[in-house]
């Protein structure tokens, strides 16, 4: 369904259809249609658009070419330095006994930066482009809510968020399966599991990463709504993105610290421990809920005294 087709039906579900008012029960069935074929529409052209394939085609190359690098500096035998408490150099110690690792250290890589700026890309051209575009208009007139409509952005926000996290995992999983051994898992405690429970440690921690990526994207949605320009909403998201990280490493701020999104995430890591810690890990999810209550909210409010008719 295209948008246009549902804007059609969603002008059926406010009006009279040519055989008279339409049933309450058929109202909300018309309305579950509009929702769901905007929604898919909302995933064909972000997906489609040659941005975002770029955006993921760059997260693809990061694990390729930590790989890459990885072969060449252990190509004489010798073994890269890590073994620290945090994910990457804990990690990366790892990945020439067991391209799994290459997995780990890839979102870990990514995680700080070019992860949360594809979404800081995504979610703040999702309003802002709309309007910059003139197509903002044309979605609200038909009677579907503005409600439902942030509803749908956020939701293609997520899933690009899904999906670009797996497609990281992915590319990683498959560059360490061309140019390391698989076998078992030695997690960061020292214990020993199956490739199998690695490999399903290896989802549960994308998993986990893609869910840390929800509070970036209501903020970018939030930012998306205040302004009319799609390259606006989108460098300021960004910018907001760096400054965050920058005030999270700034000791002097430390009792600040734990209030930023981006200071617990990663505690996936810890993913990887035998029994595996759960605080920090709780503590990114609800940091994360938060922000997106809080932003979501704002942008729910921002949006719907938004004048896009002007």
């Amino acid at each position: 369904m295209s948008r246009a087709e549902a804007a059609g039906a969603a002008g059926v579900v406010e009006g009279e259809s040519a055989s008279g008012p339409p049933s309450a029960g058929g109202t909300r069935e018309t309305r579950r249609i509009w929702t769901l074929g905007l929604f898919r529409s909302e995933l064909g052209i972000t997906f489609r658009r040659w941005r975002t394939l770029a955006l993921l085609g760059v997260l693809a190359a990061v694990p390729i070419l930590v790989g890459i690098a990885v072969k060449i500096e252990t190509s004489d035998g010798s073994t890269i330095g890590g073994g620290g408490d945090e994910g990457g150099p804990a990690f990366i110690a790892q990945i020439t006994n067991n391209g799994l690792f290459l997995v780990f250290t890839a979102l870990a890589a990514t995680l700080p930066f070019f992860l949360p700026m594809a979404i800081g890309v995504i979610a703040g051209d999702a309003i802002a482009g709309e309007a910059s575009a003139g197509t903002l208009r044309y979605l609200l007139v038909a009677p579907a809510g503005r409600t439902r409509l942030l509803l749908v952005k956020y939701a293609t926000t997520l899933t690009f968020c899904l999906v670009a996290t797996l497609v990281v995992a992915t590319s990683a999983l498959a560059t360490g399966a061309l140019l390391f051994p698989l076998g078992e898992v030695t997690t960061i405690s020292g214990t020993r599991m199956g490739f199998g429970e690695g490999l399903l440690r290896a989802l549960l921690i994308a998993l986990v990463v893609a869910v840390s990526l929800i509070g970036v994207a209501a903020l970018g949605l939030f930012v998306s709504t205040l302004t009319s320009s799609g390259i606006a909403a989108m460098a300021t998201t960004v910018g907001l993105l760096i400054t965050v990280q920058i005030l999270d490493q700034i000791p002097q701020l430390h009792a600040l610290h734990p209030y930023f999104f981006s200071h617990y995430w990663l505690s996936f890591a810890d993913l990887m421990r035998e029994p595996i810690y759960w605080d920090d890990i709780i503590k990114n999810l609800q940091m994360q809920g938060l922000y997106a209550a809080v932003f979501g909210s704002a942008a729910w409010a921002r949006f719907g005294a938004k004048d896009v008719m002007a």
